[in-house]
């Protein structure tokens, strides 16, 4: 392969090593003191995100909407939600974003509309509508109205009788985000105008919110209904042909027999659908393991990982813009999550998940933060984290479900924590000024001076990361000696070279003995949380502090 070649391939495929970073718009940065973030405000912030070291933005959505989903009531596909902007800042982010080296993802919406879309207005105001046939209807009531509830306790049915329309429309998720029928040729078409107008304005591809229920051709009577996969496989055509190097990233959290058909049509395959998927599998697995300072959960995990095809890549994450959700785990196993994360009732919901950020879960205690992002970013994938994490901020519970967790991002200490001039009755959601997360205390702008501090911790940990291609391009094993309980040890071997990384997830410090690995000539630490002697040939003897980390570079190849 000759230098050129490896550039557009790495180019092609830089999603195998990106680091995402989530962003809720309204909650980043106000630019004209309304008390909503906009674009112009992140576009401030492109400088702080660059230094910071992530690669590739994802917006959660931006669109015109009633906002009685947090946005993912999409009114208007075209469109940019007044209070954020206009098209003309939205092209001028993704061009300020392509001169920093950022990418941005934008939330795909498209299992569901707001009832108030002009669409959804006309379908239901006339049987002969041009639209009535874009959703799902019924003339009489479906049988299994009450089967297949995404948010129990919340949503008691997803069947519900309009009655202008004199029909029942189906609903996965809430009654006010009526379905978009999938089996409608027209409503292909018009989804797929939707993502190349946003490629043409230059986002770098899509997080396809709800991938599974997208697929589904839903019909009175057939739940769970047939999935077609083939509109994954139309979108990743239609974007590779619009723009070369756009991805497709699903959300998909389904049982492992089924993850891979979202990356492509054959295990043995190449990734002909989407190039990424959240690894939901993994991530339950990563929290019981820190629940019960055993890192069995994750050697199973890890041993018995999905095999993605070739050019796919999983999207690993500690904590999102939703609950955390413990729901494939066994009860025994989510309430000992419970019990240490979530032990009170209102941090938890829908009785599965939690609705926690990740610093209060782990009582603030900096050796434990380091130690759960280090092992995030240490499994097969690429990271993404969500605004705020690489300070600590906290949640706030008073806030109703997921709210809890979208609170605005905390710049400093002055008053509404540097996110917005309006009065502090007028913000989009209200700032935490005390307390131990606290923006007089948990800031950017400290932080920022604080060469110990975690933002500075995340920074060296995403150069760290960066510069070890291994973790996004390797195979992954777990390293087969024996080792006490609390210790993850595995490895990633790549044309590139060979890295080991240990994890205690005890309070406990010890030793651990791999012995000699092929090619450990002369190892050394890439990155760790505190000082150590620097390990030997044999690999022996190697010191790991409570809730301590190494990573060791085994050797280093001049091959790409």
């Amino acid at each position: 392969m000759t230098a050129g070649e490896r550039a557009v391939t790495s180019t092609l495929r830089w999603y195998q090593q990106a680091v995402i970073y989530c962003i809720d718009v309204r909650s980043f940065q106000d630019s004209d003191g309304d008390g909503c973030g906009d674009l112009r405000g992140l576009i401030s912030r492109l400088d702080y995100l660059a230094r910071l070291g992530v690669t590739c933005l994802w917006l959660n959505p931006i669109h015109p909407s009633p906002l009685r989903d947090g946005g993912y009531d999409v009114a208007d596909y075209y469109g940019i939600h007044p209070a954020l902007g206009s098209l003309g800042d939205f092209a001028e982010l993704c061009r300020r974003a392509e001169e920093r080296g950022l990418r941005i993802l934008l939330d795909l919406v498209v299992n569901h509309t707001s009832d108030q879309h002009p669409w959804f207005v006309s379908a239901r105001s006339d049987p002969d509508s041009p639209f009535r046939d874009w959703y799902v209807w019924s003339e009489t009531e479906p049988p299994d109205r009450r089967q297949g509830i995404v948010f129990p306790g919340e949503q008691d049915a997803t069947w519900t009788f309009d009655e202008e329309a004199g029909a029942w429309y189906f609903h996965r998720f809430y009654e006010f985000q009526p379905d978009l029928n999938w089996a409608n040729p027209e409503v292909r078409r018009e989804i797929a105008k939707v993502m190349a107008f946003w490629l043409q304005l230059g986002v770098a591809g899509f997080r396809v919110d709800g991938a599974p229920f997208v697929l589904e051709l839903t019909r009175p009577g057939a739940d769970p209904a047939p999935k077609d996969f083939g509109i994954l496989e139309s979108w990743r055509q239609e974007t590779q042909w619009q723009s070369g190097d756009s991805v497709l990233l699903c959300e998909a959290n389904v049982p492992p027999s089924d993850v891979a058909s979202y990356v492509g049509s054959r295990p043995d395959g190449p990734a002909d659908r989407a190039q990424l998927v959240f690894d939901f599998l993994l991530n339950p697995k990563a929290w019981l393991a820190l629940a019960r300072s055993d890192a069995e959960p994750l050697v199973d995990a890890l041993t018995n990982a999905v095999r993605l095809p070739s050019g796919g890549q999983w999207a690993t994450f500690l904590r999102n813009h939703d609950e955390l959700d413990l729901s494939t785990l066994t009860q025994e196993q989510r309430q000992d999550v419970f019990r240490v994360f979530a032990p009170r009732s209102r941090m938890r919901i829908y009785g599965r998940g939690i609705r926690r950020r990740l610093a209060p879960m782990l009582d603030g205690d900096r050796r434990r933060i380091e130690l759960a992002y280090a092992l995030q970013f240490s499994l097969p994938g690429c990271p993404v984290i969500r605004y705020g994490e690489e300070i600590g901020m906290g949640e706030n519970l008073a806030l109703l479900d997921r709210d809890a967790i979208r609170t605005p991002m905390q710049w400093d200490g002055t008053p509404n924590a540097g996110f917005s001039a309006a009065r502090a009755d007028r913000l989009v959601r209200p700032v935490a000024m005390r307390g131990r997360y606290g923006a007089s205390t948990v800031n950017v702008r400290a932080q920022n001076r604080d060469p110990d501090s975690l933002l500075r911790w995340f920074e060296n940990l995403i150069h760290t990361l960066r510069t070890t291609p291994e973790i996004g391009i390797g195979r992954c094993s777990v390293v087969d000696v024996p080792l006490p309980r609390a210790v993850l040890a595995h490895r990633f071997d790549a044309p590139t070279g060979s890295v080991l990384l240990l994890h205690n997830l005890a309070d406990s410090e010890l030793s651990v003995d791999i012995g000699p690995l092929d090619g450990a000539d002369e190892p050394f630490d890439l990155l760790v949380d505190g000082p150590y002697d620097a390990p030997g040939r044999q690999l022996t003897g190697l010191r790991l502090h409570g809730w301590g980390y190494r990573w060791i570079r085994l050797f280093r190849t001049d091959r790409v």
